[in-house]
This record gives structure tokens, C-alpha cells and sequence, in this order.
């Protein structure tokens, strides 16, 4: 059965985020009715085509429960990553979360690259530029907006 194991076993507030271009954490809370032992484990699919890959480096709470992931080497697809954790208890079954994410949209952009500013006395004032930050999947520099803050004049 799709929701097979106790009501309220399952975990909460599941998030993930993308940063440095390659590394991707996931962090989540256990269920409210999970017994004491639940132990979660993550899992996912970044396209139907990929392999099902298990989190290789849990991050864990002071009970040692695995409450996080951090992946490395994520490249973000085209279509929606697929996410599933799944828990073990001795004490019962539980109820395991799933959920599809389009990856770009929880991606932590780095800032612009070498950024210099060239100013003048004269009325022609600042030369301000820039290059576009890194990103795993952005090929087009037109998709990005910049907004500059000047906090001295």
C-alpha cells in the first residue's frame, strides 16, 4: 500500500538547496509519531534514465539519527529530480516521503566574477562590470538580472 506504517512516521519539512555549482544539501525532520529507533534513509533519481542513488554522507542529529544528506557532483537535468526517504523502526513501520523537484529552482546562484569598478572625476562617473556567475545549467548570460548597491558615493 502507497501509505503503508503509522500515520505521522514519515519525515517533515523536507528541503534541498544547490550551491557551489556541484554540491547539493538535503535536510529534513523526523516524523512527530516516529518511535525512538526510525532511522531515514534518502534516495534519489536525478531523470528516469539515471540510477536510484542512496545519500553517501548522512548528516546526523545528537541521537544519530540521519536528519540530512550532502551530495556531491550533482549536475541539474532538464526534467524533475525525483526524492525519496524511506525509514526502518524495530518498533513499526514507516511511512516513507517522496517528492519531485525541478533542481534549478533550489539552486544558491555564486556571486558575479571579477567584479571592477573604474571611476572617473569627471562626469562619465563609474565603469562597473562583471562576469557571470558559474551555474551547472544556465548556458544563455541573458537569463540573469544584476541590481547594483552603491553604498558610498
Amino acid at each position: 500500500p502507497v501509505f503503508a506504517g503509522m500515520n505521522g512516521s514519515a519525515i517533515e519539512n523536507f528541503s534541498c538547496v544547490i550551491y557551489n555549482i556541484f554540491l547539493m544539501n538535503c535536510t529534513w525532520q523526523a516524523g512527530r509519531q516516529a518511535p525512538a529507533d526510525t532511522q531515514y534513509f534518502l534516495y534519489w533519481q536525478n531523470s528516469r534514465a539515471d540510477e536510484e542513488i542512496e545519500c553517501e554522507l548522512y548528516i546526523k542529529d545528537d541521537n544519530g539519527r540521519n536528519m540530512g544528506c550532502i551530495f556531491q557532483n550533482v549536475s541539474i537535468g532538464l526534467g524533475k529530480a525525483y526524492f525519496l526517504v524511506n525509514g526502518s523502526s524495530n518498533d513499526s513501520v514507516i511511512q516513507f516521503y517522496d517528492e519531485y523537484i525541478e533542481l534549478y529552482t533550489i539552486e544558491i546562484l555564486t556571486a558575479p566574477l571579477n567584479v571592477t569598478a573604474n571611476c572617473t572625476r569627471d562626469s562619465a562617473g563609474c565603469i562597473i562590470t562583471w562576469h557571470p556567475p558559474l551555474t551547472s545549467h544556465v548556458e544563455n548570460v541573458k537569463c540573469f538580472q544584476y541590481e547594483i548597491s552603491i553604498q558610498n558615493k
